[in-house]
């Protein structure tokens, strides 16, 4: 991959415009999510999405010598624990921006894991910033809406916990591709999830047979829309950017799938959820740039201002 540095080279129009779709992808896929785990149930749900997706990524689902085992310990993170407790939180209620602002927490989740095992230096503005976004979330909860939906909130922050773990473990094989890791993850959850759906869950005879074909886009959707074009864009940008210039860009999901939300279902957003929001992006935004790169320019820039 070739990272450039992020100050002498801005992204181009139209990866910028790549950016968009794949925020837009990602956005919308919550709406499927929603939709889907009501028609399905969520495990049920994220199962079927993820044997389309098994049928999509066949070309691909090949061995990786060396690298199995951690392969599969991260499949099985990512498809079975994340996305199921992730679809287990949308279908639990509450509105669809309070799940998308929470499921971000992955990334200072990712951060304190990286300090904690990787022995990876975190400094006091970053912990300022996992701390401004975990408030956040706390303001959040106290939104009435959300407040009746607490465990909605409690399910997806194990989902992002979940994947924060998966996003330490995935650095064992830097180099996998995104789709062979994403071939092994349907591989690994679609019967899983099934198997999870059939002990914890009931009424599947009569779901499917209640049920239009139509309503089978939902999980078609959830697994080209958000696997296949979202992760696949979000990789080719970071093939040609730092991540530092790729990852903030993205904060823009959960606030289009706000947005998505208050269109579709009618969700109604209230003034915690509105700061909390605000609170919890903030602090990701502040932990996903290079702080300590920003904050080593600007003394360089005011060094040589007080020099001249």
């Amino acid at each position: 991959m070739c990272h450039t540095n992020s100050y002498t080279k801005s992204m181009s129009f139209s990866h910028l415009l790549l950016a968009l779709i794949a925020n837009c992808a990602w956005g919308f896929n919550f709406i499927a999510g929603k939709a889907g785990t009501l028609a399905f149930g969520p495990l049920f749900f994220t199962s079927i999405r993820f044997f389309f997706l098994l049928l999509l990524m066949l070309p691909w689902l090949r061995p990786a010598p060396g690298h199995m085992k951690p392969l599969l310990k991260v499949a099985s993170l990512l498809g079975i624990i994340h996305f199921g407790m992730m679809f287990i939180g949308l279908n639990a209620g509450g509105n669809i921006a309070s799940i998308a602002i929470t499921t971000q927490l992955y990334v200072p989740f990712s951060a304190i894991l990286a300090a904690l095992f990787l022995k990876e230096s975190i400094t006091g503005i970053k912990i300022l910033a996992i701390a401004i976004a975990f408030l956040g979330v706390v303001v959040i909860g106290f939104d009435p809406v959300v407040f009746n939906h607490v465990d909605a909130v409690l399910w997806v922050m194990g989902a992002a916990f979940a994947m924060a773990v998966a996003t330490i473990m995935m650095r064992q094989f830097p180099h996998m591709g995104v789709f062979k890791l994403q071939a092994w993850i349907a591989a690994v959850a679609a019967p899983s999830l099934l198997v999870l759906s059939l002990i914890f869950e009931s009424g599947h005879r009569q779901t499917l047979t209640e049920l239009q074909l139509i309503q089978f886009w939902s999980p078609l959707y959830s697994a080209i829309g958000a696997s296949i074009l979202g992760h696949g864009i979000v990789y080719y940008l970071l093939g040609r950017y730092p991540v530092s210039t790729v990852t903030p860009l993205l904060l823009l999901a959960p606030i289009l799938a706000s947005f998505f939300g208050i269109w579709w279902f009618g969700d109604q957003i209230g003034w915690r959820l509105v700061v909390g929001g605000f609170l919890t992006l903030v602090g990701i935004l502040l932990v996903s740039v290079n702080i300590d790169r920003l904050s080593d320019r600007f003394k360089r820039v005011a060094l040589r201002q007080s020099t001249r």
